[in-house]
């Protein structure tokens, strides 16, 4: 509406009858659409009422695509102008084809264990078995005018990410801080091998269990449930904005581990109605499809209520959820007698020998001279330093990492390593 101040008083415009021909010429030049223009006049005022039809098809302006959220508008560019216009096309990013990529460079052994999970959890009939991996690809919506789509790049693929940049999960352990990176792993493959490969780094290398005996039998506690760590890392790698370039990111604290995911809520979505009840909207349905197809996900949306209750059945304290631009966190926090005892690396051989050595605070002299070990450089590189990546020794003075007064001295997770080993089993 042409012609009314900010309160909605008409003042009139100039111009009106050249105006009345000159926009609809101009809309249709620059836009390519077809407006309507009306002549409304208030008493001797004329105004102008522009009536804009909503198009099927995004229009751009001089090459430009510009989105109005509320008062403000914003130029749509790069991942978030990929995802308005497939969104106005009716397709998701996971659903487009990709030229070049043939069923011949997918991983046969990928697709054979997808057979058999799809079989055992009732999710694809028998037959499958004998099918060959085309027909396996078009039961699974996995093709589109003879190519096959990003998904299948990402799900079968033995290198995904020679395709779509930022295909992996990254997993850190820190410190106290942000900026105490202890070690790192890049995880990388197609996802179902990321979902199980990650699971595993992290029991090995980044998470202490707790060790208890009831009777004969040995039992470990994790420092939060494996159910639920597995159904986030599931989540994640299922609801990931593929078309962005990062990766999945796992950081290991601590008190604490987080989850970063890049990824977009479904449009007019809150975080109270994600972690609420509701139904099943993938970000990529495809991705989503095959997961559920094997019997890894399910389809109802349940994903953090099933978080939720693994935690809750195991006394572990419930997780909680971050919304930020251009993605979100779940950060799980420890039960306090899961704290003290978290180890942040793999305990090797080399580190278990070094821990049994030190009864006291030691120099680097005196614990080569006590394992007997000669070579300076191979005793920090593999025994020193691993330990104290893995949290189980520390320096005496770590403001001074090269001082000639340094000493090494177990940490309470090293006691508590120490103690689970040489506790003496029950008859």
């Amino acid at each position: 509406m042409i012609g009314y101040d900010d309160q909605g008083v008409a003042v009139g415009v100039d111009q009106a009858s050249k105006l009345l021909e000159d926009i609809p010429n101009k809309v249709r030049d620059v836009l390519g659409m077809v407006v309507d223009v009306d002549l409304v006049m208030h008493g001797t005022l004329p105004t102008l009422h522009i009536h804009v039809p909503a198009y099927p098809y995004p229009i751009s302006y001089k090459g430009e695509y510009h989105y109005r959220s509320g008062s403000t508008k914003q130029e749509l560019k790069g991942a978030a102008l990929d995802r308005f216009l497939l969104r106005k096309q009716g397709i998701t990013w996971d659903g487009v084809p990709v030229p070049y990529l043939q069923v011949g460079d997918l991983q046969d052994s990928t697709m054979k264990r997808f057979r058999e999970l799809a079989i055992h959890n009732q999710r694809l009939p028998e037959t499958i078995r004998e099918e060959g991996n085309p027909l396996l690809l078009e039961r699974l919506r996995l093709t589109k005018d003879g190519y096959l789509k990003r998904a299948t790049a990402l799900l079968f693929h033995p290198e995904p990410d020679r395709y779509v940049t930022g295909a992996a999960i990254k997993i850190g352990a820190f410190g106290k801080n942000d900026a105490d990176l202890l070690h790192h792993d890049e995880i990388t493959g197609n996802l179902f091998t990321q979902v199980e490969t990650a699971i595993e780094v992290l029991k090995l290398k980044y998470l202490k269990a707790r060790i208890s005996y009831d009777g004969l039998y040995r039992q470990e506690r994790f420092p939060l449930p494996m159910a639920a760590l597995r159904e986030a890392i599931l989540n994640a790698v299922v609801h990931k904005d593929y078309a962005t370039p990062v990766a999945i990111q796992i950081s290991v604290y601590p008190d604490k581990l987080m989850i970063w995911n890049p990824g977009q809520l479904p449009e007019a979505w809150t975080l109270e109605k994600l972690l609420g009840k509701h139904a099943s909207h993938p970000h990529n349905p495809d991705i989503a499809n095959a997961f559920f197809r094997a019997g890894l996900i399910e389809s109802w949306g349940r994903g953090i209520e099933r978080i939720k209750d693994a935690c809750t059945q195991d006394g572990y304290p419930t997780p909680t959820w971050a919304l930020e631009p251009g993605g979100w966190w779940v950060t799980f926090g420890y039960a306090p007698e899961d704290v003290t005892g978290q180890v942040t690396g793999q305990v090797t051989e080399p580190i278990q020998r070094l821990l049994s050595a030190m009864v006291a605070d030691h120099s680097r002299s005196e614990l080569q001279r006590i394992l007997n070990l000669r070579h300076r450089d191979s005793f920090v590189t593999t025994y020193l330093q691993p330990a104290l990546a893995a949290g189980v020794i520390e320096m005496t003075q770590p403001e001074k990492p090269t001082s000639r007064l340094q000493k090494y001295r177990l940490t309470e997770a090293g006691r508590q390593w120490l103690a689970a080993v040489h506790k003496p089993t029950e008859a």
